[in-house]
């Protein structure tokens, strides 16, 4: 199966988990291919692919701007394959109903803006990385966390992502589609 992950990311969070997905994936013999949306986006096309998975880091009640325009431009071919929308927050972290809500309405809202309502969405939690934030950015998500219970130790960064639960969404989303890639291209020979 040929898959195309393409990912938007602001401190790097996304990238790893983007990463993990290419490499468990291959590890399965798949052909994967990773692309940034701010550098690659005009290169890639979903159609080209059996599958794509879009991942994005929600920052301020938006995801990147260049995962828009791709979700925009690409959002036919998106719609027409086996698609995935990977929603990487610190609210996928936790389990209060207020994020619950919140994400909801961030998805519906990007939905709305590309006109992609991905058929399957994982939400993964990132990560705090207090070490690069700058002052005022370090002290607001200081706050943030303290009030929602998360480490506030601004002399570290802390990873949120569960990495054994996107393993089993990798898996699964693959082992869906690969049975159904491999047999629209030995029915196409």
């Amino acid at each position: 199966m040929r898959l195309l992950i393409v990912y938007g990311t602001t401190e790097g969070q996304t990238r790893k988990i983007c990463t993990f997905i290419r490499d468990r994936a291959a590890a399965s013999g798949h052909d994967v291919t990773m692309a940034e949306a701010i550098d690659d986006s005009a290169t890639v096309d979903p159609k080209d692919f059996d599958a794509t998975i879009v991942a994005a880091s929600l920052h301020t009640g938006r995801y990147q701007a260049a995962i828009e325009h791709f979700a925009h431009a690409h959002g036919a071919a998106l719609d027409a394959g086996r698609s995935a929308f990977i929603s990487v927050s610190l609210s996928a972290a936790g389990h209060d109903e207020d994020d619950q809500v919140g994400l909801k309405r961030c998805v519906g809202e990007f939905a709305h803006r590309t006109g992609w309502m991905p058929a399957v969405l994982h939400h993964v939690a990132g990560a705090f990385r207090y070490t690069q934030y700058d002052f005022f950015k370090k002290w607001a998500l200081k706050y943030i966390a303290w009030k929602k219970g998360a480490p506030t130790d601004t002399s570290h960064d802390y990873e949120l992502t569960d990495w054994d639960d996107l393993a089993l969404f990798v898996d699964g989303f693959v082992t869906q589609v690969a049975p159904v890639a491999h047999a629209e291209t030995v029915g196409a020979a």
